[in-house]
């Protein structure tokens, strides 16, 4: 113990105190080695440097392919993560620092506008993830060409998708399911996807099952739901086996049951077939349809096509001329008539008018003489007045004046008119003031 102890605290004595640094040649050449190390440090930080930068750039513009089974259903889900990496690649590293900027995502097919016809693109907000997603219908190769826009620094980065469709065999038996308590955003994550599967394989009875499709509800004519908690827009899963139905599938569309629901009844679960883990991705059983393509009808043949030219000996017969046509009671009826009609109206109208007037001379000839009198009194005071009101020149009548004094005929200058009595009785005590008859 004594020995170990006397051990350590020479190795911590040397840790705490270094010994003094070599002179002479020692020293020269201690200081060489420190510079060659140095140099190595640096080299090597600058190749995981480079390293690094190509391969976040390798990443960056490599190609992303999938092999999809033609009939099935495809989903790729756009990691916001993924195309922020690509934006700044070494903030992380370096600086520590992380950043979740809202992202914009653009897809295509390579050289075109818009996207195959199977394949669907969804993005509910810059701040969630992207999906695209839908079903082949035949074989082929799209390139799929994916922009991230960043909405903070409007960087942008590209991402391609090389989506290769082969030939698989069509799935006989396919049921489609309506889950009202779901979205698309929601249903597309793999995750949720595997959820629903178990529990559709519960249901059919089997696990050789894969999804056929998934739509939105919106895509196939629903309602657009009101922007409250609880109400959502439902989702379309589609799945295929090659088993047949189960029992609990041939139950749900019995005749009964498709009264109940074309009646509007609440329809309940049929025994022993409640087979949802989770509550919201429960089916409706009204809204599920069965499926059969084990026994479709052969298509009709094609028509034989011939070689267009007509065979030897027999002529073209052109349809005959039709029948000359007599336009005029047509032109009677639009245009005649409507123009008598018009034509009698406008004399009715004038002579209500202009028939059916009295005359000056008739009215005054039947008028009171007193009536007449008073009203060209009226009618010459009237003119007068406004004969008086073209010459602002002549003074205006006493009367109108203010402070006139209707004895005298005087009227007082604005400086006295504070001092002049209001009541003509106190100025003049002999003035009578009282009313007379």
């Amino acid at each position: 113990m004594v020995a170990r102890s006397g051990v350590a605290t020479d190795a911590l004595r040397r840790h705490v105190f270094p010994p003094s640094p070599p002179a002479g040649k020692d020293a020269l050449r201690l200081a060489g080695q420190l510079s060659i190390r140095g140099q190595n440090k640096m080299a090597g930080c600058r190749s995981w440097f480079l390293l690094l930068t190509g391969k976040f750039v390798s990443l960056a513009h490599a190609e992303i392919k999938f092999n999809i089974p033609a009939g099935r259903f495809f989903s790729y889900e756009l990691m916001r993560e993924t195309f922020q990496s690509d934006f700044e690649p070494l903030s992380q590293l370096y600086l520590g620092r992380l950043y979740d900027d809202p992202m914009v995502f653009k897809c295509n097919k390579q050289h075109f506008p818009d996207l195959p016809e199977w394949l669907r693109f969804t993005q509910r907000h810059p701040y969630d993830n992207g999906f695209l997603y839908g079903t082949p219908t035949s074989p082929g190769k799209s390139v799929i060409e994916i922009y991230a826009v960043n909405k903070r620094s409007y960087e942008t980065t590209r991402q391609i998708l090389v989506l290769n469709v082969i030939a698989a065999k069509s799935l006989p038996y396919q049921a489609e399911f309506f889950i009202k308590l779901r979205e698309i955003e929601k249903v597309l994550p793999p995750a949720v996807q595997v959820e629903i599967k178990q529990d559709l394989q519960k249901l059919w009875d089997t696990e050789a099952l894969d999804i056929v499709n998934i739509s939105n509800a919106l895509d196939r004519g629903g309602r657009v739901p009101l922007p409250l908690a609880g109400h959502f827009e439902g989702v379309y899963v589609k799945a295929g086996s090659e088993q047949n139905f189960s029992a609990c599938l041939l139950r749900a569309q019995t005749p009964e049951r498709r009264l109940q629901c074309a009646a509007g009844a609440k329809v309940k679960v049929p025994g022993g077939c409640n087979f949802c883990s989770i509550p919201s991705n429960c089916i409706s059983w009204c809204s599920t349809e069965l499926f059969d393509l084990s026994q479709l009808e052969p298509s009709p043949p094609a028509p034989t096509l011939g070689s267009g030219v007509l065979e030897a000996g027999e002529d073209f017969a052109p349809p005959n001329s039709p029948e000359d046509r007599d336009f005029l009671p047509d032109y009677i009826v639009t245009v005649i008539v409507p123009l008598v009609l018009a034509l009698v109206l406008c004399l009715l109208l004038a002579y209500a008018m202009f028939g059916r007037r009295e005359g000056v001379e008739k009215r005054n000839g039947r008028t009171n003489q007193i009536q007449l009198y008073h009203h060209h009194t009226i009618l010459d005071n009237t003119d007068e007045l406004r004969s008086m009101a073209d010459h602002r020149s002549v003074p205006p009548p006493l009367s109108t004046l203010p402070m006139f004094d209707s004895r005298t005929g005087t009227r007082a200058t604005p400086s006295d008119s504070p001092r002049i009595p209001l009541i003509m009785a106190q100025h003049d005590p002999h003035v009578d003031t009282l009313p007379r008859k």
